[in-house]
């Protein structure tokens, strides 16, 4: 066994998201997120197929795709409501790195593991931006699942989809912790 880090463990178990409307600027110039990115980038990838990719959405592209999710939601018609809210996770956020789980063919890595891949991403994208001292929190929403928004405003190919949307900021309040999952409650225990 490897010598334990308590620093980490203690992170792992007092980590805690940021709600993204609480985040600010600044968030992370491109010299603070590299290290984050690069510890991303570290999460599990069966037969090292790299089968995601992220994309840095700064303020410019971040109000482009605000307008973006605003047309493309009053054409598909949904309510006002829901409209502000895909957009408004663009508006407000400081800087976004979008994850994109993009399969690659293979005999021996069935597309879920890849995608499972990409999650990975996220969680540790989220986790390495939460342990660099920034606010962060991972969304998805109606634009991340809206086939016609993914193409035209992300440039995605079919067969990409995004993962998630990691805000990253300063944080502005700090959450109170809410209830945790009793491991009592979901682990099942075999021995034989």
């Amino acid at each position: 066994m490897s010598t334990p880090d308590a620093a980490v463990m203690e992170f792992l178990l007092t980590r805690r998201s940021r709600p993204a409307k609480t985040l600010g600027a600044p968030g992370p110039d491109r010299a603070a997120l590299a290290p984050i990115l690069h510890a991303a980038l570290r999460s599990p990838d069966h037969g090292k197929l790299e089968p995601w990719r992220l994309m840095v959405l700064e303020r410019g592209a971040l109000d482009r795709l605000a307008r973006a999710a605003r047309t493309r939601g009053a054409a598909l018609e949904l309510a006002e409501r829901d409209i502000s809210k895909g957009a408004g996770q663009f508006d407000d956020s400081p800087l976004t790195v979008a994850v994109i789980a993009a399969p690659k063919p293979s005999d021996k890595v069935p597309e879920i593991e890849q995608i499972c891949s990409a999650a990975a991403v996220c969680l540790s994208l989220l986790n390495a931006a939460l342990a660099s001292g920034w606010g962060a929190n991972w969304l998805t929403g109606w634009p991340a699942h809206d086939d016609v928004f993914r193409r035209d405003a992300l440039g995605l190919a079919p067969h990409e989809r995004v993962i998630g949307f990691v805000h990253i900021g300063t944080e502005t309040v700090a959450p109170p912790e809410r209830p945790r999952p009793d491991p009592q409650e979901v682990v099942t225990w075999l021995s034989a």
